[in-house]
């Protein structure tokens, strides 16, 4: 009798056929992706000049997600490796049938101030939190921070915050003649308005103003300073009470889990739509100056998690915290890392010249 009946001779043994490999190897590597994508890091590319010279517009970076801990999918029911449609179409990548709560895994550090952070940006509301558009800027004040700006300073708990080594600001030029892009481009200022006869909004660095300054054909180089104006209706917290602006802003405290904050009409100002619509309540509403919550008037309210304010280097040029308001902590996605490729989107720029060398594989600071 044949006591080994139930092993497979070497003749038995089943060869995948080259489709079912390469289908195997597809999904090993969509996995993979996705995991590291998930966990570790994820790329990035810089849209639009609100952190120029700091990030360029054509930098591509990864996002570190193991610095602040990666966060737990919201909206599972989501092709693998898409964000909110399907590629080169206008169908949506998910479904929000199911939304999970989510948790945060720990990271080896926290935001601090001055970190480069990619975040979903808070003021959408047609998709999940983890599939809002992906922002990138600079975390100037944290939970606890009371953030102010005086003429373009940021004071942080009433001391100078260290500005970006590469700093932007507007700058109004008069000028004798037309001022050519190539000329502009030799100074590496690429983000300008010709508003005509001569006269242009350029957004550059101090040093690049001044270099500007020197040429003949030259009058005058003016920094812009936009001073306290009620006018300004686009300036967080969209209160006529305070004539805040893009320079003059502030004094304003971001809440950090576990504060107390007394209900009245300034703090309802400041951090109404923080509790209505970023704090877990699913029932707090807003009614002649009383805040609401399960239908009970509250008079003191907790914080339910840390808020951060974020501003663009290119400080004249960005849509950001002063314009929108804080960012909840369940919103941030990871600290911006390292860059690894960069190319150079002017279309005056030769091919052999587009791929910017000297940023690839440089740290983010």
């Amino acid at each position: 009798m044949n006591w080994k009946f139930w092993k497979k001779t070497e003749g038995e043994k089943k060869v995948k056929s080259p489709l079912r490999e390469w289908i195997d190897s597809v999904l090993f590597a969509v996995f993979a992706a996705t995991f590291i994508r998930w966990l570790l890091l994820e790329a990035f590319t810089i849209p639009t000049p609100s952190m120029e010279k700091s990030l360029l517009v054509g930098d591509f970076l990864f996002v570190s997600k193991f610095h602040y801990g990666p966060r737990t999918p919201k909206t599972p029911l989501q092709l693998p490796l898409t964000h909110q449609k399907i590629w080169g179409t206008e169908i949506p990548s998910y479904l929000d049938w199911i939304q999970l709560k989510q948790y945060r895994l720990p990271g080896f550090t926290t935001i601090q101030n001055n970190d480069v952070v990619v975040f979903n940006y808070p003021v959408e509301t047609q998709y999940p939190v983890d599939l809002k558009t992906n922002y990138i800027k600079r975390c100037v004040g944290i939970a606890g921070d009371t953030i102010q700006i005086i003429d373009g300073v940021v004071y942080i708990n009433g001391k100078v915050l260290a500005p970006p080594p590469k700093m932007q600001s507007s700058y109004l030029v008069r000028a004798t003649m037309e001022i050519s892009h190539r000329k502009f481009k030799e100074l590496d200022i690429t983000d300008y308005d010709n508003l005509g006869n001569g006269v242009y909004r350029i957004h550059t660095t101090a040093e690049k103003a001044e270099r500007l300054k020197q040429f003949e054909f030259v009058r005058e180089v003016s920094k812009i300073r936009f001073l306290p104006d009620r006018t300004q209706e686009r300036i967080y917290p969209y209160n006529d009470k305070f004539n805040w602006t893009l320079d003059y802003f502030g004094p304003l405290y971001i809440p950090k889990k576990g504060d107390k904050i007394p209900i009245n009409s300034d703090n309802l100002a400041f951090y109404g739509d923080l509790i209505t619509k970023f704090d877990f309540n699913e029932n707090a509403r807003i009614e002649d100056g009383k805040l609401f919550i399960d239908g009970k008037e509250v008079t003191e309210y907790e914080v339910k998690q840390n808020y951060y304010f974020m501003m663009g280097d290119n400080r004249h040029n960005s849509l950001d915290s002063r314009i929108w308001g804080f960012v909840p902590e369940d919103h941030i996605l990871g600290k911006g890392f390292v860059i690894w490729l960069s190319i150079d989107n002017d279309p005056n720029v030769s091919l052999l010249d587009k791929i910017r060398f000297s940023r690839m594989f440089n740290l983010i600071r």
